[in-house]
């Protein structure tokens, strides 16, 4: 992703030379700006009818990863808000 960035910045005409400078220290020291470097948010909204960007940031953070650890259950985040964790549904 940093070098895929970094070809970007090499690449834009009008990136003034301080600001290019500036923008390839950040895109290698931190992932987060170097997707935000090749990522629009304003380009991923704005065809979507009723959808005005106001506001967008990317941030990340360094994690340790246990596979075996319950915390990162793969489909934790698939569970439907109407659902129990078992699949049965929610009477509302």
């Amino acid at each position: 992703m940093t070098k895929a960035a970094l070809a970007k910045i090499a690449e834009d005409p009008e990136l003034p030379g301080d600001e290019r400078g500036h923008a390839e220290t950040a895109v290698t020291e931190d992932t987060a700006e170097a997707l935000a470097y090749l990522v629009d948010p304003f380009d991923l909204v704005s065809e979507m009818p009723g959808v005005d960007l106001a506001q967008a940031s990317w941030s990340s953070e360094e994690i340790d990863y246990d596979p075996d650890s319950p915390d990162w259950d793969i489909d934790e985040d698939d569970v439907d808000g109407d659902e129990e964790s078992d699949g049965t549904a929610v009477a509302g």
